[in-house]
């Protein structure tokens, strides 16, 4: 499951996943961030949060996941991943090359910072 919680106020979004995520997680997640997207055209930043990444529970999962990137990296500006796993600093070698956004990792206890950056805040 993904707990998704929206700040429209501030125009951030916060991606908790709890198990492995499946399709449906990423068509829920599009369905509560894309009507804030419609009214604004950007989101000032994403923040994901797990201790540990939790994989997907299917190849649709991954495939709904690339496709959720896919159609929203470029309307967020900031992507904050607060984790204590080491796939927090692969993803930040690596996201450049998929996404738009500036990425940076804290650690899973950084939320409040994490929301500071992502709003620009800090």
């Amino acid at each position: 499951m993904l707990s998704v919680t929206t700040d429209e106020q501030a125009g951030l979004a916060v991606l908790e996943p709890q198990g492995a995520l499946s399709k449906e997680d990423f068509e829920r997640a599009a369905g509560l961030i894309d009507p804030y997207l419609k009214k604004s055209h950007r989101l000032n930043g994403l923040v994901i949060r797990t201790k540990e990444f939790p994989g997907w529970d299917s190849f649709a999962a991954l495939s709904s996941h690339l496709k959720f990137v896919r159609e929203h990296h470029k309307k967020i500006s900031r992507i904050a991943l607060c984790t204590d796993s080491v796939i927090g600093n692969f993803a930040k070698r690596i996201a450049p090359h998929f996404v738009a956004a500036e990425v940076r990792v804290f650690t899973f206890e950084e939320l409040d910072r994490a929301k500071a950056w992502v709003t620009g805040k800090t």
